[in-house]
Order: C-alpha cells, then structure tokens, then sequence
C-alpha cells in the first residue's frame, strides 16, 4: 500500500515553474525545485518521472495561465484598441525582477531552439492560440472599422504576436521599459485604420 502524498501537487508544480522561469531547464538542478517546493527529491519522483517532466508540465501550466488571463482580457466590454492595449499591458510584465525574468515559453524557446519536439509543441501551442485572440479581436475592430484592413486579420495577428514576442525578448535582455514601448508604439500605429 502506498503512502498518501503529503504535499500540494499543484503548489509544487507553480513552484518549480517560477524556478524554471527565472533559471531555465538546464540551469536548474533537482536541489533547486527541493529546496523551493520543499518537497524530497523521492517523493517529487513519484508525482513526476523526472526534471524534464516537471519542466514540461510547468509549461503546459505557464500556457494554460497566460491564456486564461489573454482569453478573459479579450471577453471584457471594452473597444478593441483598448483589449490590445490590455493584451500588451499583461504580456509585458512591470516590476524589476520580473523584466529580467522574461517570458517562460521565449526564453525556452532560445534555450531549447528546435531541438525538442515535446517542448516545441507547447510552445508552438501557445503562440498559436496567442495569436487566435489577437486575430478575433482584430477582425472584431476591423468590422467595426476601427483597424486597418490593408492586411487580412490573420497577418495582422501574427504581426502583432510577433512584435509582443521580440518585446518580451527586449524584456528579458534588459532593454527600458521606454526602448519597449517605442517599440510597440510603431506596431499598433500600424494597425490604425
């Protein structure tokens, strides 16, 4: 009979995302997630098989998170220039540490670059479904003639997503918050009608 787990599974698992945030896969060792979680390295074994695993559902989380707020800030009562605006404003984050911290899915992305399907594919699904929001709210204001339609929804979203990535990248590399938003200042103004 075995023993009942005596720790939070899901607490756990928010843990060693943050550290994998902040140090990336292959800077993080087995001590690292033990001492953070404050779980034994045998008793993180039997809930996930290994660093890679937990690595890989810390991923899968970080999406699910960042979507859910993406998804929510995209439903709100509010013109579609302001709900990108607001998409910004969350993807970018505000505080010191946090700008050092970048983004989880790019910095995987330059650490792991092509070289591992399973982490690809989440990463892969969350750009894509990044840019399904943006798309929808872009063909949103275009109806409503409040963004261009010079270029289709579709390439305007991936437009967009692609401008917030390399944001995020500027981000994580320590570039000021005023280099980032002249940055993205220029790529929303290319979506005014």
């Amino acid at each position: 009979m075995s023993r009942p787990r005596e720790f939070d599974v899901d607490r756990a698992l928010h843990q060693s995302m943050e550290v994998f945030w902040t140090k990336g896969f292959k800077s993080t060792s087995f001590e690292d997630l033990t001492r953070t979680t404050r779980v034994k390295k045998q008793s993180l074994y039997c809930v996930f098989e290994d660093k890679r695993d937990l690595f890989l559902k810390s991923l899968a989380l970080y999406r699910e998170q960042s979507i859910s707020m993406l998804e929510e800030l995209a439903s709100q009562e509010m013109p579609p220039l302001k709900k990108l605006e607001a998409i910004r404003d969350a993807t970018l984050c505000q505080g010191n540490e946090t700008i050092r911290r970048g983004c989880l899915m790019v910095n995987s992305t330059l650490e792991f670059g092509a070289c591992d399907d399973e982490v690809n594919r989440e990463i892969e699904m969350m750009f894509a479904k990044v840019e399904q929001i943006l798309e929808k709210v872009i063909r949103n204001g275009q109806e409503q003639q409040f963004i261009t339609t010079r270029h289709t929804s579709k390439e305007l979203a991936a437009y967009l997503n692609n401008a917030l990535l390399g944001a995020k990248i500027l981000e994580k590399s320590g570039a000021t918050r005023e280099r980032i938003d002249t940055v993205l200042r220029t790529s929303f103004a290319m979506l005014e009608p």
